[in-house]
């Protein structure tokens, strides 16, 4: 039997939305009948995404600048989605930053970057749920008033294969990521049962966050792919597909896991 739309009728907030995983997890959402609210900080870029994702579908879009360590920029992004598209269901977050002190060992690591790094990653995921749990509670509510007996809600948050498997000199990202990975899980028991929390955690990814560093060095993306059992670095579209699959019906016995997509980094060293 043919299925419809995946999202159909859905609204969801994706931050991080200018470029990257967040953008093409919007395209999908769209793509799967969901209307979404594009957060990001960078503006300009934000614009183009939804330009483009509006060319194929009218109306299925709304920009708002989010810096999501604000508490305010998180009420006027959830108010949007309730004023303009009815209500909220789905909310993903996955604005991240990777800090300024790589490599840096412990001893040395800067406290400035740290607190940045933890800021976004880790307070930002929470200011957001926090900020969007009762909307997503009241659509569910009304979904379930009207039948809809089984509705969940769905909040995906954007870890990384480093909250598994962390690197050396990394002290500020992987905390960061290993701290939403506990994060997810105790929302997941708050947000029970309407609203389900799972974390997704990529390894690296053809993004704009390291397409500098991958373009100046080859050998770094070499040495990236040489380490994923599946042979080659992710790609944006890769982990959209897996939020999608969280964000809708089709996972609706998932809740407080972790959800890798990451080429096989974290099950070892492969065989080459």
């Amino acid at each position: 039997m043919a299925r419809g739309p995946r999202l159909d009728g859905k609204v969801a907030i994706v931050t991080g939305a200018a470029r990257g995983m967040g953008a093409a997890t919007a395209r999908r959402f769209v793509e799967e009948g969901a209307r979404v609210v594009l957060g990001d900080v960078l503006t300009d870029d934000l614009a183009k995404t939804a330009a483009a994702i509006e060319a194929d579908a009218p109306g299925s879009t709304a920009t708002i600048r989010l810096d999501v360590t604000s508490e305010s920029e998180w009420r006027d992004t959830v108010a949007l989605a309730v004023q303009r598209f009815g209500g909220l269901h789905i909310l993903v977050n996955n604005a991240g930053v990777t800090g300024n002190a790589h490599g840096v060992l412990i001893d040395e690591y800067p406290l400035d970057d740290w607190a940045f790094v933890l800021a976004v990653n880790l307070t930002g995921p929470f200011l957001g749920m926090r900020a969007a749990v009762p909307a997503i509670r009241t659509s569910i509510e009304a979904l379930r008033s009207g039948g809809e007996a089984d509705a969940t809600g769905s909040i995906v948050n954007i870890s990384s294969a480093q909250g598994i498997r962390p690197s050396h000199g990394n002290s500020a990202y992987a905390s960061s990521k290993w701290g939403l990975r506990g994060l997810t899980k105790v929302a997941a028991l708050d947000a029970a049962p309407l609203i389900r929390v799972n974390s997704v955690h990529p390894g690296p990814v053809e993004t704009p966050m390291i397409a500098d560093s991958l373009r100046e060095n080859d050998s770094i993306a070499a040495y990236l792919a040489s380490e994923m059992p599946l042979g080659r670095i992710g790609k944006p579209e890769d982990i959209a597909n897996l939020v999608l699959f969280l964000a809708s019906d089709e996972s609706n016995f998932s809740t407080g896991a972790e959800f890798l997509v990451e080429g096989g980094r974290t099950a070892g060293s492969p065989r080459r």
